[in-house]
């Protein structure tokens, strides 16, 4: 079924695809259609204390606000993530911005945070009625300057501890400039320290612990990754998603859309995501569990993140071009 929704899908603009997919999809949950398909394999695992039904997770961007989570769920996916959410909205880069590279199994996008804020999200988790595990992303406003970029974050914590299962902080995408700054170290460092304090603050008052995941770049030189890595261990951060996307071209060099700025993901980011995985682990052993992203695009590709070290895998570009059933492919796997 899949194979023939996909050549009308891939017969639209992308943006426009990827939304009349979402919309598909929430149809069929409201219709009931949904449950003829529902099939959540089940491989549970327990990572960052918290039990995921199998180790397939939706990466941020495919819902950012919110929007679909119930309809996602349906899928059988053992945990969701959403966002990146800023705390006021903000319409994103101007259109086109989202590039399908069908030939290499690519995807380009300079999407640039284009959310509707935290509020909006807010009233959207308050009515899901899913109770899986759920991630949400958060980032900074795009005018929100650097050196006031933790109270965005601060915020972003306060806003949805109540709600996710953990919170992503993405200092790693390419398409908010200056974003990736928040990387070098002394940035990081000030920023998840603050983040941590607030964590155990929550913890006393409210008696929850919301794991804190940091999302980071797949460009990073040996020595930052190992800056990195230090950090994270001496903030216990509790998990580390390897990796956003490439402002790199490897693999796409032949494509019409090579030389459009925005980051790549899927199949051309695979090798160099998990070559930064494998070093990522080499860092942390297993004193911080890693959620490998970029370029899962079937079992192959799943099990070599898993062989560089991650403990949980996110689809998002290997989910527009296989469908729903790279889900339990992939959770399935030996």
């Amino acid at each position: 079924m899949y194979s023939i929704l996909k050549k009308i899908f891939f017969a639209l603009d992308p943006e426009t695809a990827h939304y009349a997919a979402l919309k598909s999809l929430d149809l069929a949950k409201r219709s009931g259609l949904s449950r003829c398909l529902k099939n959540q394999p089940l491989r549970p695992v327990t990572v960052m204390g918290l039990s995921f039904p199998n180790r397939i997770g939706l990466a941020a961007g495919f819902d950012k606000n919110g929007d679909y989570i119930d309809a996602l769920a349906e899928l059988g996916f053992g945990f969701i993530e959403i966002g990146t959410v800023t705390p006021r909205p903000q319409p994103g880069n101007p259109k086109p911005r989202l590039f399908r590279l069908a030939e290499q199994q690519g995807i380009i996008n300079r999407m640039g945070f284009n959310n509707k804020g935290y509020d909006y999200v807010v009233k959207r988790l308050e009515k899901t009625d899913y109770r899986g595990i759920l991630g949400i992303n958060i980032g900074k406003n795009k005018d929100t300057p650097l050196e006031n970029a933790i109270d965005d974050y601060l915020l972003g914590f306060r806003t949805f501890w109540k709600y996710a299962s953990y919170i992503t902080i993405n200092v790693s995408s390419p398409n908010t400039p200056g974003l990736r700054d928040l990387q070098h170290s002394d940035f990081l460092a000030r920023l998840l320290c603050v983040l941590k304090q607030e964590q155990h603050a929550v913890f006393l008052n409210e008696k929850k612990h919301v794991p804190l995941v940091l999302k980071i770049s797949p460009d990073l030189t040996d020595n930052e990754l190992a800056d990195i890595a230090e950090i994270a261990i001496r903030e216990k951060i509790e998990g580390i998603i390897s990796t956003n996307t490439t402002i790199h071209r490897e693999g796409v060099e032949n494509s019409p859309y090579a030389h459009e700025p925005g980051g790549l993901s899927g199949l051309p980011l695979f090798k160099r995501s998990t070559l930064l995985t494998s070093r990522l682990h080499k860092f942390v052993q297993d004193r911080i569990p890693i959620i490998a992203s970029g370029g899962v695009m079937d079992t192959r590709t799943g099990k070599e993140k898993l062989n560089a070290g991650a403990q949980l895998l996110q689809v998002y570009s290997g989910f527009i071009y296989s469908g729903p059933d790279i889900i339990s492919q992939l959770a399935l796997m030996d």
